[in-house]
Parts: structure tokens; sequence; C-alpha cells
């Protein structure tokens, strides 16, 4: 490994030993980043205990090597582990270029290890490039509530760091036969340097990973009231999919902030996108846009949201939504009748 090789490093979530999506994500990014950085190559961080496995997978999705730290103290997540010991590994290998998954965790983590590596970090991107006189990362974020986009360079620290939204960038497709080379790490802490104990873990069962749904059926502002989603989510629940909304349903309190789609809301890629009573303000449709199939339903036939529907229905939501959902039982119970699995 030459000394003289950029490293744009990504940060590999786990959790019990599985990988976060976001983590292939962020590889299939950074293999288009060295494409257009000369000298560079993509390498991989994970941390956890017994989690070598995950190396493999790392490699298949882009990743060269893979400098790993396994460790019983790294069983379950905490900052303080974590962040000590990716810092430590920053600091060894000095990376150009570090990108964290935007999640709860990566956004956690992301800003301790700046903080401890006095580097710069730009939050929250949808958008990342190599600029291309400076040959630096250009990382574009929302702004001003997402009326704005900012692209932002770190053009005197290293590593330049980034955390991005997960489902904002595509899935790279994987290279079943390819291998890698795995650097072990110490940690260099013990259970008694944490002063975190994990006494109970308590699962969520009301946990809504929208980013990752196959159908998500969202409601606007034309829903006129939370008990207007009553029917939204009956359709929902005879496709198999969950939930979402426009921005300004959450902000009247509608449904919980987890259900947002948008700019400022959770960036999907679903099978199937339902957009009822929703008009297309742009911020929206950036974070649905990269749905295989939109179906839109507006009583406005100049609604936005018809620019970029592969289907739509002008229509009031409150009569196409329940016969839409009467329509999907009937095609599911048929299918179960035939002895088949799916409508």
């Amino acid at each position: 490994m030459s000394e003289n090789v950029k490293k744009i490093w990504t940060f590999i979530e786990q959790e019990h030993g599985k990988a976060h999506p976001v983590s292939w994500e962020l590889l299939g990014a950074a293999q288009k980043l060295s494409a257009d950085l000369e000298g560079s190559e993509v390498e991989a961080v994970l941390l956890g205990n017994q989690v070598e496995h995950i190396a493999d997978e790392a490699y298949r999705y882009g990743a060269k090597r893979v400098y790993l730290i396994d460790d019983p103290v790294l069983s379950v997540y905490r900052n303080k582990p974590y962040a000590s010991g990716i810092s430590r590994l920053v600091e060894k290998y000095k990376p150009e270029i570090f990108l964290v998954g935007a999640t709860i965790l990566g956004r956690d983590l992301a800003g301790s290890i700046a903080t401890q590596v006095k580097t710069g970090l730009t939050a929250d991107c949808t958008e990342l490039a190599i600029d291309p006189d400076k040959k630096i990362l250009a990382a574009t974020r929302p702004t001003f509530g997402g009326n704005l986009m900012a692209t932002i360079l770190c053009q005197k620290h290293r590593p330049q760091m980034a955390t991005v939204r997960p489902r904002v960038l595509p899935m790279p497709q994987p290279l079943p036969q390819a291998q890698g080379e795995l650097i072990r790490e110490p940690l260099g802490l013990t259970e008694e340097d944490i002063p975190v104990k994990l006494i109970r873990f308590i699962p969520s069962t009301e946990m809504l990973n929208i980013e990752y749904a196959d159908v998500i059926v969202s409601g606007g502002r034309g829903v006129g009231s939370p008990e207007g989603f009553k029917v939204i989510k009956e359709l929902a629940d005879a496709l198999g999919g969950v939930v979402g909304a426009s921005r300004p349903v959450i902000d009247a309190g509608w449904l919980p902030r987890e259900h947002q789609v948008g700019q400022t809301g959770k960036t999907v890629r679903p099978k199937l996108y339902i957009a009822a009573g929703i008009s297309g303000a742009v911020q929206h449709r950036v974070g649905m846009s990269g749905a295989d199939f939109i179906l839109a339903i507006n009583t406005d036939p100049n609604a936005p949201i018809f620019q970029i529907a592969d289907l739509a229905i002008v229509g009031d939501l409150f009569q196409v939504i329940p016969e839409l959902t009467t329509q999907v039982k009937q095609l599911r119970q048929q299918s179960q009748l035939a002895g088949g699995n799916h409508a």
C-alpha cells in the first residue's frame, strides 16, 4: 500500500452482525469519487464484535481493503469506544475522504470523530462529487429549510468528512468473486474505560424504516386531517407497504416526523410510490423521484406531482383510495384461491 495513495474511506455501520444497507450505497459512491480522483483507492472501516464476515461483503461492494477493530467492548454501539477507535485509525492511516451514513448512529458518531481529529464535517448530504478544479470533495446538502442547496468544500483539513442520507445514492451491484485485504487493529480500550454501561436493551416495535420500504402510500395536505390518513393506511396495509407524508402534514402534527418524505425528510426508492393529495413541491419530489413507479392522485390536473408520475389520476382521493384498496384486497384473495402468494 503506497503512502501516496489517496484513501477514500467509508464507515460500515452494523448491528448484531448485519450491515446497514447505507454502507454499500456509500461504497458505490466512493467508487465513483475514486474514478474522478487520480491515485485514490476505496477502503472501509468496520467495528464490532465477531463481525469479520462483513468484510467479505465490503470487498464485493468495492472496498479494496477493510480496517477491522473487533473487540467485545464494541458488541453494542457506544459513542466513546467507536469514536476513539476510528479516530486512532484516521490519525494512523490519514484518509483523504471519509464517508458515514446519516443514520441515527452515523450522525452521532461522525461529529465526535470530526471533533477528535480536528476536521470539518458536511452533514446530511444528498450529493457527492469531486470538484474538477480543486480535486477535492464537493458535498452538497439542503439548507434554509430545504429551500436552497449548498455545496461545501473542506480545503484545509483532512479527512474531508461527510454524512450521506440513506437511499439518496443508488445501491451498487456486488461482484461475487471480489476479494480484498483485511487489516486488523486493536481498540486500545477496556470496558473499565467506558463510562456508559448497557443495563438492558428494550427493542422498539414502532420503528419505521421507510427508506427501504418497497411500497409507500403518502398523503399530503389534501388529506385534510389526521383522521383522513385512515384511508391512506388501509391502502398501505393492503399493499404490504408503509405510510409516508409530505412536510406540511408533519408540520401540522398529523403524523410523526419519521413518516416525512422529501428534502428535509427521508429519501426513498420504493418499487411503488403512491402520492395522494400531494401537490408535488420540488422539496417533496427530490425525496421520492427515484421510485420505480409513481402513482399520483390529485384533484388539480395541473399539480406538479403529475410531471414525474408514471400514472396520474385526477380525482378525489377519498373516492379513489378506497376503491383501490377494495381492488387490491380482491386481487389478493383471488391470488390466494389460485394458490399464489402475491396479487
